[in-house]
């Protein structure tokens, strides 16, 4: 009874680590879902004048800025599995909202304004040690194309300090591709279920524009330069399909 008893010990964890083998092997699609968080490190550059009622100005005003706050959203990712090590994941979340506040001498408005914020990617990554391993980490690169919606000047207290009194401000930010660097690592939980954790950073830059009506309308015409940099969290839980 007892060689019995320890053969079946000894097929059960054979079948075990059988259903872990193929948990993230060649060929798997996995599906998961969960918490990002998205964390921008960066800040604009001073506020350049670009015209006044359309006259050329080029004058950039000291001391002002705005930074883009942080925000959590959902994350969904798709991801195949070329061989055992190397998979290819496609990345999407809810378009995050995020606050734009001001920065230096603008910091005294706090909220300036809002944009969404769009920023699917597609990474590739190189997974370590073998299918069977429960504990599973990786290393990825790829690139990313972020573009922007909503943008507003909700601050009126802001813009008619800046420009004067009855002035409205209106704003849009310009698009760009971008490299994605990744760092992470899953845990299966059975052969099918895992649970997982990954860090990337994304080097963001965009243009903002913003046409300023004045009281008598005229039009003035700015820009800033802002580095949005974000440090992107991301913890979730994925099933094998």
């Amino acid at each position: 009874m007892n060689k019995i008893y320890k053969k079946m010990l000894v097929a059960g964890a054979a079948m075990a680590l059988a259903g872990v083998a193929q948990a993230q092997s060649a060929g798997s699609n996995i599906v998961s879902l969960g918490w990002m968080r998205v964390m921008p490190q960066g800040h604009s550059e001073f506020l350049t004048i670009d015209s006044i009622a359309g006259r050329p100005a080029g004058v950039q005003r000291p001391n002002t800025g705005a930074t883009i706050d942080s925000v959590d959203t959902v994350g969904l990712t798709f991801s195949h599995f070329f061989t055992d090590n190397i998979s290819a994941e496609f990345v999407l979340g809810v378009p995050p909202e995020h606050d734009v506040s001001g920065d230096r001498g603008y910091e005294k408005y706090g909220k300036l304004g809002k944009v969404r914020q769009w920023s699917p990617a597609v990474v590739a990554k190189w997974h370590f040690f073998d299918a069977k391993t429960k504990l599973r980490p990786y290393v990825g690169i790829g690139v990313n194309y972020t573009w922007f919606t909503g943008e507003s000047v909700t601050n009126q207290t802001f813009v008619q300090s800046e420009f004067g009194p009855g002035s409205t401000m209106t704003g849009t930010a310009k698009s760009s591709w971008n490299p994605v660097f990744n760092v992470g690592a899953n845990y299966a939980i059975t052969d099918r279920w895992f649970v997982g954790l990954s860090v990337s950073y994304v080097p963001i830059s965009t243009t903002a524009r913003f046409t300023t009506t004045l009281a008598n309308g005229a039009k003035v015409e700015s820009h800033t330069k802002i580095k949005i940099d974000p440090i992107v969290t991301f913890l979730n839980v994925g099933y094998r399909f």
